[in-house]
């Protein structure tokens, strides 16, 4: 079996986001308010974005969904070394104080703010 690139997987995850993405907007669109009432909050506590733990791979697939729900859809670019800092260990460090966050802030961390 061939080997994976971080590029590849990053692919398949916002794929695999997008896919997510179109069943919440159909179930949206039969029942308006979903989306923000019931599906968000549950992502939100699924990706751990308000406990102060460092982020995980468990954790990434539901940040990049909750960034497609916000309409902020990721580029491959940022998905993939993303996850090769998860991957390596390396926990993605955020802008220091008065520093412009990273690619016009669309960082997957949503502890951030812009």
């Amino acid at each position: 079996m061939a080997e994976v690139t971080t590029q590849q997987l990053a692919q398949l995850l916002i794929g695999v986001a997008r896919a997510q993405l179109a069943i919440v907007d159909s179930i949206e669109n039969s029942k308006a308010g979903f989306k923000f009432t019931h599906v968000r909050p549950t992502l939100e506590t699924a990706s751990r974005i308000r406990s102060n733990h460092a982020e995980t791979l468990a954790d990434f697939p539901s940040r990049l969904l909750l960034q497609m729900i916000s309409r902020n859809a990721p580029d491959y670019d940022r998905v993939a070394r993303d996850l090769e800092a998860l991957v390596s260990g390396i926990s993605p460090v955020p802008p220091r104080e008065g520093e412009a966050p990273d690619s016009a802030g669309d960082s997957l961390d949503m502890t951030q703010t812009t």
